[in-house]
């Protein structure tokens, strides 16, 4: 069942080990297939030196699993909730990079510094408020993508396809699984610049939002300009 598409978010998943931004068992990757309304996610607790794309888990949209021997990631009812609020996306990804956790922890956006930043999100990467007590008794999971979701209201998921889950760690997403590892990795990097200035400079300076929106614009606008036709 869906083999192209186990292959690739294994392969994803595999990706975001490669780059440094997941240790041990730490962090996901997932896809969707729109058409069957099913994800393919990677299992709970295998090491991804010994994981395989047989090892990959299909569930519904309601987190039952429909192909696979072992259990789905403990954070498959974070990723449904963001494919159902968020149609436009097509993988998702999270994990505990270093920089970027350190920002959740403090529950602080991460304002946009610089150009680099505002090539691949076109402002502030956004913290989410914490989660309520209740919130973590009646569905930990489900409710940190309600969270996220509470807290892109009046934000674009394609225009900012990147968040901080408060006092926990980022959360990425793109077209497909593969888009969303690009996305976590850059995130981490644009984390670790804004720890990097904060030591500089006190208070940060963000960039000039006309500067910001040029270089965003030339990249992902409606008349993108950047890299070769």
């Amino acid at each position: 069942m869906l083999l192209e598409l186990r292959q690739q978010v294994f392969e994803a998943n595999i990706e975001l080990n490669r780059r440094g931004v997941v240790l041990y068992t730490w962090g996901n990757v997932s896809g969707i297939d729109r058409e069957a309304g099913l994800v393919v996610i990677k299992p709970s607790g295998v090491p991804y030196e010994v994981m395989t794309a047989d090892d990959m888990v299909v569930v519904d949209l309601d987190n039952k699993v429909v192909w696979g021997d072992k259990k789905p990631s403990s954070d498959t009812r974070t990723h449904t909730v963001l494919y159902k609020a968020f149609p436009t996306i097509g993988g998702v990804s999270h994990t505990h990079s270093r920089h970027a956790v350190a920002w959740a922890q403090a529950r602080r956006s991460i304002p946009c510094l610089g150009t680099t930043q505002a090539d691949y999100c076109a402002g502030s990467v956004p913290c989410t408020a914490p989660l309520s007590p209740e919130e973590v008794e009646r569905d930990y999971e489900g409710a940190t993508g309600e969270a996220i979701v509470r807290r892109f209201e009046g934000l674009d998921p394609v225009a900012v396809p990147m968040v901080l889950l408060a006092g926990h760690g980022p959360f990425a997403w793109g077209a497909d699984a593969d888009e969303s590892v690009r996305n976590a990795v850059i995130l981490e990097e644009i984390a670790h610049m804004a720890t990097i200035s904060a030591t500089i400079s006190n208070p940060l300076q963000p960039l000039e939002d006309y500067v910001l929106d040029y270089h965003y614009q030339r990249k992902h606008g409606k008349n993108a300009w950047y890299g070769q036709k």
